[in-house]
């Protein structure tokens, strides 16, 4: 499990002083690329030898608002590994708080370079096992 920091700027809230709830995905996707790279891989890289991963799914419940100025954490794992597909799970939080602010899956499709579905390498396999979720999601 990973741990990546944002915080909330002004341009990330609506009219209602709360972050904006499409701005979470953002928030998932950087969480995801950040915990690909602590294994060792980079999208970058992947993409680099031919692997695209694709969104095919992302389930968000949001708890708790966070305002402007919060520090939020976002905590990331695979929780699914499979030969085609990888679902990480994320809990999202105000830093040194314990009441979560949203809970979170996203599933990628491993795709080939021409998109059609594929197999997940054994090198992403293998630094990707799956982990018990900390937190109910749902």
């Amino acid at each position: 499990m990973t741990e990546t920091f944002f915080r909330v700027n002004y341009s990330e809230v609506d009219q209602m002083g709360v972050v904006y709830h499409a701005r979470y995905l953002v928030w998932l996707d950087v969480a995801r690329c950040e915990h690909l790279r602590c294994t060792g891989l980079t999208y970058a890289e992947l993409e680099w030898k031919g692997l695209r991963l694709a969104v095919s799914e992302a389930r968000i419940r949001y708890r708790q608002p966070a305002r402007y100025d919060d520090l939020v954490r976002v905590r990331c794992w695979a929780r699914e590994v499979a030969t085609r597909r990888i679902r990480f799970g994320y809990a999202l939080d105000r830093s040194g708080e314990a009441a979560l602010v949203a809970t979170a899956e996203v599933t990628l499709l491993a795709l080939d370079s021409g998109f059609s579905l594929s197999r997940l390498p054994t090198e992403v396999l293998g630094v990707l096992p799956p982990e018990p979720d900390p937190v109910r999601l749902f």
